[in-house]
């Protein structure tokens, strides 16, 4: 009997090291490949912000682009769907009478609840899904879900003797794709943004333009500096800058650590070559710390019993937005946000702690307006990384604050960053 599959890309935009999709083409004789892009992303949000601003929507347009591109390689078409995805796959299912549904597992609350919701729908048909956002399998994990480490240090010595699989190569050939397969849909999405010629929003989607980065990243002597040069504010080669490619799924983060072994090998390993290993790491404790929450991820009072009691000053809010708080190196920070979809990490963190601390705001309007405005939005490490910055979250030690003036001597010494972004 043949068997119709449908494969449901949602943030594993890629060929390689995809078990899912190896799976995918095992068990179909036919395949339908499709992306779901839910109108609801566009709309302002409970916390004042859209889902989806324009730096990530052209990005994904293009590691969609890219994406359909490879799959017409191998004889596979991606359908996209401007609906949301129950709709969406609903109509799929029924349309093309799909057999199995095969997905990769997420750790973004919101795709998990639609997944559950369609198996209760369709109880005839099998559904499937594999792990290919983390770099250790769930059940290779030296804990359940349940006894996740409440820490990152914890997390880090627990799981760090543990071998890490080697990525698996793309399928040279797929199942064909069903005949006329598509979906009528609501209206166009948004047109997609222009770009902007600063180099610090150099990203451009897809999985092509992710395995050339990489290539040329350990094609240099980058790795071995990036310690010393990863907390800088601005500047293309100071860190790795493979988190926007990381957060769609098109990188493999099993595939950079074999890059990174294969160059440690190769040139030579330091305590550089280690921290990449190390934010690695800090990446996976909040991939398994969004499915070990859940829900809690987006509560006020996060893992914590006691809530905090922001102003919620939505004037106060949108000058942090818009980078006119007054404060110099807050103010910097955001003007490039605005203007690339990016942000260091450190800046990140000074801007985090001036909206909680100097502002009183809800830290969850920040998370939210990173959501919207972040080239790299990944949804474990962004509302992780706000918890752990409130005070709600994995950090033994609380909420944590940032002196702006000490930071600012340190990290942009004579104002350059600030001039660029304030007077430029």
């Amino acid at each position: 009997m043949s068997i119709t599959g449908l494969y449901w890309f949602t943030q594993d935009l890629r060929l390689h090291d995809n078990a899912t999709l190896l799976d995918a083409t095992r068990r179909c004789d036919r395949l339908l490949c499709v992306y779901c892009i839910d109108p609801a992303w566009f709309e302002t949000g409970e916390f004042g912000s859209a889902r989806l601003g324009r730096h990530r929507w052209r990005f994904l347009n293009e590691t969609l682009d890219d994406l359909e591109q490879r799959l017409a390689a191998r004889g596979q078409h991606l359908i996209r769907c401007f609906r949301s995805p129950g709709p969406a796959l609903d109509a799929l299912i029924e349309q093309h009478r799909v057999d199995v549904v095969v997905r990769s597992q997420s750790a973004d609350w919101y795709l998990e609840k639609a997944w559950e919701s369609l198996q209760r729908r369709w109880p005839d048909v099998e559904f499937a899904e594999r792990v290919t956002h983390t770099l250790f399998d769930r059940d290779a994990l030296p804990f359940t879900l349940d006894e996740l480490p409440g820490s990152f240090t914890q997390f880090r010595k627990r799981v760090e003797p543990l071998g890490i699989a080697a990525p698996v190569a793309a399928p040279e050939a797929l199942p064909p794709p069903v005949d006329n397969a598509s979906l009528s849909s609501p209206p166009s999405p948004p047109p997609m943004p222009e770009t902007t010629d600063d180099p610090d929003s150099a990203f451009r989607g897809g999985e092509r333009e992710g395995l050339a980065h990489l290539d040329a990243y350990f094609g240099g002597s980058l790795p071995l500096h990036y310690k010393q040069t990863r907390n800088a504010l601005e500047g293309w080669q100071n860190s790795s800058k493979f988190s926007a490619w990381l957060a769609n799924g098109a990188l493999s983060g099993r595939l950079v650590i074999e890059r990174l072994r294969d160059f440690e090998q190769r040139v030579g390993a330091n305590e550089s070559t280690y921290w990449l290993y190390f934010e690695l790491l800090w990446r996976e404790f909040y991939q398994w710390y969004a499915h070990a929450h859940g829900a809690r991820l987006f509560r006020l009072s996060g893992l914590k019993g006691e809530s905090p009691r922001p102003d919620r000053d939505r004037a106060r809010f949108a000058a942090w937005g818009r980078g006119e708080t007054g404060l110099p190196i807050v103010d910097a920070c955001m003007r490039e946000l605005n203007a690339t979809g990016y942000m260091s990490n450190r800046g990140r963190q000074l801007v985090a702690s001036a909206l909680i601390n100097e502002l009183n705001q809800d830290w969850r309007w920040g998370a939210a307006y990173f959501e919207q405005q972040l080239v790299d939005y990944d949804v474990a490490s962004n509302w992780g990384n706000w918890q752990y910055l409130g005070g709600v979250g994995a950090d033994p030690r609380g909420l944590r604050r940032f002196d702006l003036a000490k930071q600012t001597a340190q990290y942009d010494p004579q104002g350059t960053f600030i001039a660029r972004w304030l007077n430029g």
